[in-house]
Formats: C-alpha cells, sequence, structure tokens
C-alpha cells in the first residue's frame, strides 16, 4: 500500500509539524501527557476531571449527604425516616458546609469556565442551584440557630446534598461512557522501541532512541521493529507493514530500500541509515493527524449544555422578577422564599441525569450487539451521516489471501506450474508466498529446487536451475517488456479482485497464479442497507485500480478510490467534509487512524489494531461491517430517547417556574416548595425509567 515511504509527499502535507524542535523525548512526553489524558475528561465548563477524583468525590459525598437526608427536612416537611435532636442542625450545616465546598467543587470551577467563556451552561446552572441553596440555608440557620427570631425560616439542606450527589452521579455515568485521544497516541508510541543497536565502526551499542540523528547507523535483528525510519545499508529481509498499512502481506526489502519506524523486521538482520529522526518519522506525524483531529471533535457543545443555558437564563429572569414583584407588594423574607424557591426548582436534577441514564443504556444495548460506543456524540452525529467511507483490506475483505487459480500454457502442466511457483516462493516469508507454498502442499506438489532466487523490485522474484532462467512476476513487468500473455484469462481472474502474477520461463510465459481476498459474508447487504438509507458507500484502498474496481463492482460500490496512502484517505474525508458532507468512516489500520478520528464518525473493525480502534468512536468487535447498520438503528431510537429525557428534565420547569415565582397568586395558585420539589423529584424518577425503555 505504501510503495515508497520515502514520504516526500507525506512531508509536504503534513509540514506543519516543527521537527527542528521536536525530539524523541518530547514525542514520547506529550504522548505519555495525553495518555493519561485517557483517564481525564473535559467537563462542561472547560476544566479537567480526573475520572478517579470524580468517582471519589461521588462516594465521600454519598456518605456525607445521608446523614443530611436523615437529619434534615424535606422542603420543611418530615419524611417517615427523618429525625430531629438537640444539636441536630449543627450536625447538618457542617456536614452540608464540606458538602459545597468538595463535592460542589467541580461545578464551581466549571461555571468559572462557562461564565469566562461567557456561555453559562450546565455547571452554571447547577452551580446557581447549589449556592442560592447553601447561601440561603446558611441564613435560616443563623436566622433559626443564632439569632433565634423566633419566626421559622425553611432551609434547602436536604436538597443541596441531593443535588450534588445526583450531579457528580451523572458525570461520572457520562465520563465513564467515553474516552479520549490519548489511547490511541500512546499505542502510537509503543510501536517505537526506546533503545536502539547503533552502528559505531565494527561495534554495535544500545542507545536511547532519542539520542538518534539523520544520517546515524542502526542495527534491527530478527523480530525487532524497526525504530526509525530509513535506508537499509546491508542486509535483506522481509518487513511486515501491517501495523502500518493495515495490509496482510510483508514486503521484501534489501539494499537500497526505504523502511518505516515502526514496522516488524522478519528473520533477517539489517542495518539502516537514519533518514529521519522520530520527530519527523511517519508514525509522529500519523500520531499529530489523530490528536488535531480528536481535539477538534471534542469541540462539539453538548446539547443539554445549550437546554441548561436557556433554563440558566430563564431562572434568573423569572426568579428576579418575582423577588422584585414580592418585595414590593409582600415583605423580605416572602420574596427572599419567592426567589430561591425558583433558583431550587430550576436546578437540573433530572436535565444531569437525563443523557447519561440513556446513554448508559444505549452502550449496554450496544454491547451486547457486537458494538462499543466510546464517544457518546457518535449517536447524535449518526443522524447526519450522507457517505461512508471504508477501507477494503480487513474492513470489507477477511484480509486473508488465498489462491484462487491456476493456469498452464505452452505444454506444461499446471502441476509443473505450481511447482516452479512454489519453488520461487519457498525462499519467501511473507503470507502470500505462505499461501501458495500452502496450497502446493494441499495439492501434494512438491516445490521445485531452484537456484539464486532473488526479489526483482517492484515487479516479483526470478530463479534459475540448469541453464532456465524461470520470473514470477506482475502485469507491468510484462506490458513494460512486451511479452504476449493470455489477457482474457488474464482479467477473469482480475475482474474478481484477484491479484495475478505469471510464471515465465526463458522469456515465454507459461502459467499464472490468482490469488485473492475473500469478501465478508455479510459485506454486499450491508452495502445494500447503505443505499436503502440514502448513504454514499465509498471504497478508499491502497490495492490497485484493476483489484479495487473488481472488487467495487461484487460489493456493489458505484464511488472507490485506490493506490491511496494513509494521508490521502485523511485528505479525501477532509474534501467531502469540506463539500458539506457527514461522513463515517469505517477501517482497521493504523493508516485509517487519522481519517478514523477526523471523520464526523469513526468506525474500527474490531479486529484491527490498537490505534484504530483508539481512534474510533464505534468500535464493531464481531469485525462484521454490517453492525453498522446496527449502529445506526440504535442511534436513531437513542437519541428520540435523549430528545424526550430532556424534555422530562427540562419541561416540568416551564410550568413549575412561573408557579414558583407567584405568578398566578392572584387566583390563588401558588406552588409551595414542598410540592416544586415533589415535581422536581418525579421528573428524576421518569427521566430513569424512561430511559430503560430504550430496547
Amino acid at each position: 500500500m505504501m510503495k515508497d515511504m520515502k514520504g516526500d509527499k507525506m512531508q509536504h502535507d503534513m509540514g506543519d509539524m516543527d521537527h527542528d524542535k521536536m525530539d524523541h523525548g518530547d514525542m514520547k512526553m506529550d504522548m505519555d501527557e495525553m495518555m493519561h489524558s485517557g483517564h481525564m475528561m473535559m467537563n462542561h465548563g472547560g476544566m479537567m476531571m480526573d475520572m478517579g477524583d470524580l468517582r471519589k468525590k461521588f462516594w465521600v459525598s454519598l456518605i456525607l449527604a445521608i446523614p443530611v437526608f436523615i437529619l434534615s427536612p424535606f422542603m420543611g416537611f418530615n419524611l417517615p425516616f427523618q429525625f430531629q435532636f438537640p444539636g441536630s442542625s449543627w450536625i447538618v450545616m457542617v456536614l452540608s458546609s464540606i458538602l459545597y465546598f468538595y463535592g460542589g467543587k467541580p461545578f464551581l470551577t466549571g461555571a468559572v469556565g462557562e461564565l469566562k467563556a461567557k456561555q453559562p451552561a450546565m455547571m452554571t446552572l447547577i452551580t446557581m442551584g447549589i449556592s442560592v441553596a447553601y447561601i440561603y440555608s446558611l441564613y435560616a440557620f443563623v436566622m433559626g440557630n443564632i439569632v433565634r427570631s423566633g419566626k421559622p425560616v425553611m432551609d434547602f439542606f436536604w436538597e443541596l446534598a441531593s443535588l450534588i450527589v445526583i450531579m457528580l452521579l451523572g458525570h461520572w455515568i457520562e465520563m465513564k461512557s467515553t474516552m479520549s485521544a490519548g489511547n490511541a497516541l500512546q499505542k502510537i508510541a509503543s510501536l517505537v522501541p526506546n533503545q536502539v543497536h547503533m552502528v559505531h565502526g565494527s561495534e554495535t551499542m544500545d542507545h536511547d532512541i532519542s539520542m538518534v540523528k539523520s544520517d546515524d547507523v542502526v542495527e534491527v535483528r530478527a523480530g525487532e521493529s524497526i525504530p526509525l525510519d530509513g535506508e537499509i545499508l546491508s542486509g535483506t529481509s522481509y518487513i511486515n507493514e501491517s501495523l502500518i498499512t493495515g495490509e496482510s502481506k510483508a514486503v521484501k526489502k534489501s539494499i537500497g530500500d526505504n523502511v518505516v519506524g515502526g514496522s516488524i523486521n522478519g528473520e533477517g538482520t539489517i542495518r539502516v541509515k537514519v533518514t529521519k529522526t522520530s520527530s519527523q518519522g511517519y508514525l509522529s506525524q500519523i500520531s499529530k493527524l489523530v490528536s488535531d483531529a480528536q481535539s477538534n471533535k471534542s469541540k462539539t457543545q453538548m446539547l443539554a449544555d445549550k437546554v441548561s443555558g436557556w433554563l440558566f437564563y430563564a431562572a434568573v429572569s423569572v426568579g428576579l422578577l418575582a423577588f422584585v414583584y414580592w418585595l414590593v407588594f409582600g415583605d423580605l423574607n416572602l420574596a427572599l422564599l419567592r426567589l430561591v424557591t425558583v433558583l431550587v426548582i430550576a436546578c437540573p436534577h433530572a436535565l444531569g441525569l437525563a443523557i447519561p441514564l440513556v446513554m448508559a443504556r444505549s452502550t449496554s444495548i450496544a454491547a451486547t450487539n457486537g458494538l462499543i460506543i466510546r464517544d457518546n456524540q457518535a449517536i447524535e452525529n449518526s443522524r447526519k451521516i450522507d457517505y461512508v467511507a471504508m477501507d477494503k483490506t480487513g474492513t470489507l475483505t477477511e484480509g486473508k489471501f488465498t489462491v484462487n487459480g491456476l493456469k498452464a500454457s505452452s505444454g506444461m502442466s499446471e502441476k509443473d506450474v505450481l511447482s516452479i511457483i512454489a519453488g520461487i516462493e519457498s525462499g519467501s516469508s511473507h503470507p502470500i508466498a505462505n499461501s501458495i507454498v500452502e496450497y502446493a502442499k494441499e495439492q501434494k506438489v512438491d516445490a521445485a529446487q531452484l537456484d539464486n532466487i532473488q526479489a526483482i523490485k517492484g515487479y516479483g522474484m526470478s530463479a534459475t536451475k540448469d541453464s532456465h532462467k524461470y520470473l514470477l512476476i506482475n502485469m507491468k513487468y510484462l506490458q513494460e517488456n512486451k511479452l504476449s500473455f493470455d489477457k482474457a484469462t488474464a482479467q477473469e481472474f482480475l475482474d474478481k479482485g484477484n491479484t495475478v502474477s505469471y510464471l515465465v520461463v526463458d522469456g515465454k510465459v507459461v502459467g499464472l497464479v490468482a490469488l485473492g481476498d475473500t469478501i465478508k459474508v455479510n459485506s454486499v447487504q450491508f452495502i445494500k442497507d447503505l443505499k436503502a438509507r440514502n448513504i454514499t458507500p465509498i471504497m478508499l484502498t491502497g490495492d490497485n485500480k484493476e483489484a479495487a474496481a473488481a472488487f467495487a463492482k461484487q460489493l456493489g460500490i458505484d464511488e472507490f478510490k485506490a493506490e491511496l496512502l494513509p494521508e490521502d484517505k485523511h485528505t479525501v474525508i477532509g474534501d467531502l467534509e469540506a463539500q458539506g458532507h457527514h461522513v463515517m468512516m469505517v477501517g482497521d489500520g493504523i493508516n485509517d487512524a487519522p481519517s478514523l478520528a477526523s471523520a464526523t464518525i469513526g468506525v474500527a473493525i474490531g479486529a484491527g489494531t490498537d490505534v484504530a480502534i483508539d481512534s474510533a468512536d464505534v468500535v464493531l468487535y464481531n469485525s462484521d461491517p454490517s453492525d453498522i447498520t446496527k449502529f445506526l438503528n440504535l442511534s436513531a431510537k437513542t437519541y428520540r430517547k435523549t430528545i424526550e429525557n430532556l424534555w422530562w428534565g427540562a419541561g416540568y420547569n416551564i410550568l413549575a417556574i412561573p408557579l414558583a415565582a407567584g405568578f398566578l397568586a392572584g387566583i390563588g395558585i401558588v406552588l409551595s416548595p414542598a410540592v416544586g420539589a415533589v415535581i422536581m423529584s418525579m421528573s428524576t424518577v421518569i427521566v430513569a425509567l424512561n430511559a430503560m425503555t430504550l430496547k
């Protein structure tokens, strides 16, 4: 897929990286920091929240809240399990104060971020509610326990504790159901070894990779990862680039060939002259694309934040109007009570759980149906998708090569042709060669014993025996050397998506072997399902155009792009989105990671690489592309439930806030704090039950 790894084009396309200022240590440090942020999440105010810290805050806050629930009246009413004793109000006040400053800290800091950005939303609304409840409750405590005015003032300590605990729970659920970019970047970094075998004259010494500069020579032994991009100075080996390209076949490399950092060396030992340091190499550039794309995606504003913002302005406006009105036509205590009641009732108990509960339920259902939803934003975005871009090998196909055809001519038998081809390939260790050798064994054909087996760069293999010269080469070699061959037979195999290699003996084509990948069972139906939804499928592959066209025809795909490098796929996605399309990208290789991250929705095949999976929003762990149809169906139902819950979570305020403010007091209708609290609690129960009805 990546036939020339010099990367001149990639350097041009990704030249915004400051290579001179970034060494391997910086790259590792940045990736470690990003990996650490895999346990972090931006809260709604832009503040970083640690997963472990949030979990701890919830459990500690719940323990502190239980005595408050038992000892503090609920909106002025004692529930059956509640009681008070002399001094209990002091305990409630102290515990509530700790709750406010400890459990409420994420919301207080989040509100500061929202207000600085001039975008009040969920955090500001929560902070307003808990702050008003706490400050007014302190006022009530002072009036009842220190001033002893004789006129009881109702406190909101119970509501304060319940709001903090419920909001922490909601944000914990939300955080658990999302993932960050850190894991993908850390996986990319792990592909490169920390130590390299540096060649100093006739000696080899191990050094930290950060010490390696351009033109240094490193030795790569059998089975080791190639540490840096470079050019082979000595040795021959088969390089497994599947982690980089997503393609399953190993590639023979010899003196003068380029190798890529992160690929795996085969059985040979090679010495490589470094052409790019770690900050300039392929993996570094891939990691930057992934990081940039994922950080851009994180700026999408949650729908609940918008609702919270509207609710914040409504509550403050109505509350202030009510305060002024009752201050003029009542007294200060009544005006304060109405203001506080409006602001506390507006607190999003249910709204804070509305989306997390539906998402948690949706995630659970998805997991039992072969889906892992890693970014909940993908559920909302799924409604917009009008293009699905797909890698071919390993995504629509099995990614395993098999011998699909063998033909002989010029008086040779198929057995003789297979024997010679197996003999040529017996000197190779790559998957295609192995499949031919295994096929010969299955057919009980012995591989011919040949001499001088060598690779012909860009064309195939050569060998000799008893003054005869044998070539196993591609069509390009035949065309360039004007060798005649049976085009009709070859085209028959090419039309089915096979790769065809030709056996040439002493300058004459005597046979061919066709190898192909197998289309996954459900791939064709999946393409039909996409078209039925008015979604355009497009195949993006590094394969040659003929093979790609054949596969596209079999699959029913009208649009495809072939011979693509990793950055080309990324560019195709960007071009489609620039045209106003919303693109879902489906892939399984590291080369797909930037495209997965930058697409509106990235879907990784579960059998693919860890980096691709960690760059995606959705993972198909059964590696079945037809599961995308399940995702689209579930997403539509999940989004509908989310909207319903938002109405249940915030809709009661349409009636509750005006009634709590006393707008209908003239006809004798005033919503008491107790009734308002009951309505607020009922909405919380309703959103929980509604989330559970998602099927």
